[in-house]
């Protein structure tokens, strides 16, 4: 019997998950959600000390260990860093796991985000949910298609800015501070990422990073002190009707912008 409350996390990084999503993915587990890490890159460019295979094997670990530590089932990544590209293979590979997990809920990156592969991860991810039950459409493995609805929610990008530095709000708010304790721990189990993330984006510690973007979220909602923003995808094509199981299923520590939503319908 297929499960009627599974959500799948498709991001691009080892750690991209635990930035954007963690806490979201443990309230959903509190509330006897099964749920999903999905990264589509191995990380193999992100070391100074290792060369490829070594490092793409080190990430590999760190984030199962992370899936681990938030209770998540862990599936492999299916590219290289910089090679996350939007193609049928790719399109396919995801396919296959939204299918396998009977996703309800997707999250993923911005459609407008910092950096390609968090923009073509958001692609692929949508892509695939919306041929999740087009039986003509092979995945890769093959997997049968699903007649489930989904829902896909797209993070705020890193910076709270897209490329092109305008300003990115949300429409649902998550209040994640019972859960910021547990992130840390599992974006803590990508210690090999600390220098280069310091030396690269001038994060300077990547958990007091995670801490700081959580605590700028949570003020442009307004009401919490950590918090996950979440905009969400038109249903057309991805299901029936228009529905919000994210913000019903966390209706307790979720903020609906309601200037956001009328923003949307053209009259803010």
């Amino acid at each position: 019997m297929a499960d009627s409350k599974s959500a799948l996390a498709v991001f691009a990084h080892p750690d991209d998950i635990e930035f954007c999503a963690a806490g979201t993915l443990l309230l959903l587990a509190e509330q006897g959600w099964n749920i999903h890490y999905f990264n589509l890159s191995s990380g193999d460019l992100g070391s100074f000390d290792h060369d490829r295979k070594a490092t793409q094997e080190i990430r590999r670990s760190e984030g199962k260990e992370a899936a681990r530590i938030l209770g998540a089932t862990y599936h492999e990544s299916i590219c290289q860093d910089l090679q996350v590209f939007y193609n049928a293979d790719n399109i396919r590979k995801v396919a296959a796991i939204v299918r396998k997990c009977h996703a309800k809920i997707v999250l993923t990156h911005s459609p407008s985000d910092y950096m390609a592969d968090h923009e073509i991860t958001s692609q692929l991810a949508v892509t695939a949910a919306f041929s999740r039950g087009m039986p003509n459409f092979a995945s890769d493995p093959p997997v049968d298609a699903i007649s489930n609805d989904v829902t896909v929610y797209h993070a705020i990008p890193h910076g709270l800015r897209d490329p092109l530095r305008k300003r990115i709000r949300a429409g649902l708010y998550i209040d994640t501070t019972s859960t910021q304790d547990r992130k840390r721990v599992a974006l803590a189990a990508h210690k090999s990422q600390k220098e280069w993330l310091d030396r690269t984006q001038g994060m300077d510690s990547y958990l007091k990073e995670m801490d700081s973007f959580a605590e700028q979220v949570g003020k442009l909602s307004g009401e919490f002190q950590f918090a996950e923003g979440w905009r969400r995808r038109l249903h057309l094509g991805f299901s029936a009707r228009e529905v919000d199981p994210l913000h019903q299923t966390l209706s307790d520590y979720a903020y609906l912008d309601d200037n956001y939503e009328a923003t949307l319908e053209g009259i803010g």
